[in-house]
């Protein structure tokens, strides 16, 4: 278990008592009680509408022809400004007049969901209003009366976004309409006033903690950036273990240290995450979700379905450690070319499979993980995007990528960046974990803390 999921469960623990989920008395009103609970609060929740606890408010939009409602110091929140929980910027901002001929104005403390538009990625966006904002017609406020707190309905709609999301109807593609009387009318189960302050305060450390390690992630992220930039640009170089300089980098071409091997074309229907005696790469875990750095044992692959004959598969088409495996085709440049270099297979049979080329050492000049960074180096992508050739679909030949021109330091060189970049990566990753454990240690809270 995360050590930083840990710490938070044993703070919870300790301000949390767990009471079982049942109708209490008086079971026609309606009132319940959820699982998990602080332990200083008792009894019944009462049953309430959303429309019973804030008050709904549309919003609009100046029109755009006019300069002087533009521009001003009054932020404009539309969908495109909706990330993160607490808004105070846009990079669209209205004048007084512009308020006065189209906007409408959320206060400070107001709730602002979006009710039409892009649902992505799966969730409804929802913040709270950090200073007076004005907002478009594709979102609502929400202003909270007396009987509620706007940071535990922020928790709420956290909380309840599965029931919130069948409640959305399709008005295009890629859109959607939540509709407002029916919103009105969503039931929740609510506390006392002290109670949702209590909620929504342990609630909000913990997305402070996951805003925190996000932050970190970004850091390490974007040094990792500036030292490789650093490294292959040679501004930045190792040294020796006698302190002397490394000799001087060499060019080389892609062609001249290693070799193509013939891939297969299986499709996806070909393939299982059940079981199976040999793995396939396939070229769409690539382009979304296989590390650079690939490790057999870290990733999920699948297997090649039993019933494939793969008899006339020759020996040296399945893949070894320090193979390359390169996308040869894609949609956009950030993908033409995506690569991964084989770290370790675990002694299993692996197969780089459909739109994939697979280029192996032919020398002893090459550091394994080496390879993994330098072909993610600004140098190397712009000589992909380069050599990429078609309109809608761009694709690559072997005969290109051998061309490549790379500059190369020497053994020991290669291997002290690789194990440097790869121990910021191991960071990465850790923070990465810790973030994803805490949010689904928070998203355990909403459940239990909400009925």
């Amino acid at each position: 278990m995360n050590a930083t999921t840990t710490s938070i469960e044993k703070q919870s623990s300790s301000l949390l008592g767990t009471k079982q989920s049942q109708q209490l008395a008086c079971p026609e009103q309606g009132r319940r009680v959820p699982k998990l609970r602080f332990k200083e609060f008792d009894g019944e929740l009462t049953n309430c509408k959303l429309d019973d606890i804030v008050t709904f408010k549309s919003g609009g939009t100046p029109s755009k022809e006019k300069d002087t409602y533009w521009n001003g110091n009054i932020p404009w929140i539309s969908a495109a400004s909706m990330s993160g929980k607490y808004y105070s910027k846009s990079e669209r901002t209205i004048t007084e007049e512009g308020l006065e001929n189209g906007s409408k104005l959320a206060l400070k403390g107001s709730l602002l969901l979006l009710v039409r538009g892009s649902m992505l990625f799966n969730k409804i966006p929802i913040g709270i209003a950090e200073r007076d904002v004005a907002f478009n017609q594709d979102l609502k406020s929400l202003i909270p009366n007396e009987k509620s707190y706007n940071e535990f309905l922020y928790q709420w709609f956290s909380a309840k976004q599965n029931y919130l999301l069948h409640k959305v109807t399709g008005t295009g593609i890629g859109a959607g309409k939540l509709d407002t009387d029916d919103l009105k009318s969503s039931k929740l189960v609510l506390p006392t006033l002290p109670e949702q302050q209590k909620i929504a305060s342990f609630l909000s450390a913990v997305d402070e903690k996951i805003q925190q390690l996000s932050k970190k992630k970004a850091l390490l992220e974007d040094y990792k950036k500036g030292v490789m930039q650093q490294l292959f640009s040679q501004k930045l170089r190792f040294k020796d273990e006698n302190g002397m300089d490394y000799p001087e980098w060499e060019e080389k071409k892609f062609g001249d240290l290693y070799s193509f091997y013939s891939t297969n074309s299986l499709s996806r229907d070909k393939l299982n995450y059940e079981s199976g005696t040999v793995y396939n790469i396939h070229y769409g875990d690539i382009h979304t979700k296989f590390k650079t750095a690939f490790n057999l044992t870290e990733e999920y692959i699948p297997f090649v379905n039993d019933d494939v004959d793969l008899s006339k598969i020759k020996l040296d088409s399945y893949c070894k450690n320090g193979d390359i495996v390169m996308v040869d085709a894609s949609e956009d440049y950030a993908d033409i070319g995506k690569s991964i270099e084989i770290i370790d297979l675990n002694d299993k049979k692996v197969l780089a499979g459909l739109h994939t080329f697979l280029a192996r050492p032919t020398t002893s000049e090459t550091a394994i993980g080496f390879f993994s960074f330098l072909l993610k180096s600004w140098s190397m992508r712009k000589q992909i995007m380069v050599i990429a050739q078609g309109s809608k679909v761009l694709s690559l030949s072997t005969g290109r990528v051998g061309k490549l021109k790379l500059r190369l330091p020497c053994l020991e060189e290669q291997q002290k960046i690789a194990t440097y970049l790869s121990s910021i990566d191991t960071k990465i990753e850790s923070v990465a974990s810790a973030r994803s454990a805490t949010e689904q240690f928070k998203k355990g809270l909403l459940q239990q803390m909400f009925v």
